[in-house]
């Protein structure tokens, strides 16, 4: 085995240990603020999405059927007090919009607030040049797979087809 194979593999295992960490930690902040990681998505896009959104484009976002989507968000709009509503679309009847609740968005930003309180603590543990430094080279990786595998409709790469 080479060095380039040996840093793959070594790159590959520690993406796949910080990713399946995140996924943990994630989680397990979520359910504190009782939510899972999936209904707090969903309030995330409402929040990108101005406090409204179809249904069907929430879904076509997270790569979830309609079906799917629609059992996330009746169970943030049975919470209580409820984070979504649901309404009938004014221009399609057919098509349902899903709403930002006060709660809703008060309950995104408390989340949002307490992540970036914890990421602010770990970064003020690393010299600033060396945060820069890395948050340079991540952002490069980035840059490159984005670019050269960009993400199809179908969320495959060009690699996989």
């Amino acid at each position: 085995m080479d060095d380039l194979d040996r840093d793959i593999l070594s790159f590959w295992g520690l993406l796949f240990e910080i990713v399946a960490d995140f996924e943990k930690r994630l989680a397990a902040h979520m359910a504190a603020h009782d939510l899972t990681p999936p209904q707090f998505y969903v309030l995330k896009t409402l929040m990108e999405q101005g406090g409204r959104c179809r249904i069907g484009e929430i879904a076509r976002e997270h790569h979830l059927t309609n079906a799917t989507m629609t059992g996330l968000v009746k169970r943030l709009e049975a919470l209580d007090p409820p984070l979504v509503q649901r309404d009938q679309s004014a221009d399609d009847k057919r098509a349902v919009d899903v709403s930002l609740t006060a709660a809703g968005q008060q309950r995104f930003w408390d989340i949002q607030n307490s992540l970036m309180t914890q990421v602010r603590a770990l970064f003020e543990l690393v010299p600033a040049d060396e945060r820069r430094e890395s948050l340079a080279k991540v952002r490069e990786y980035f840059d490159l797979l984005t670019n050269l595998f960009p993400m199809e409709s179908n969320g495959k790469t060009p690699i996989d087809v």
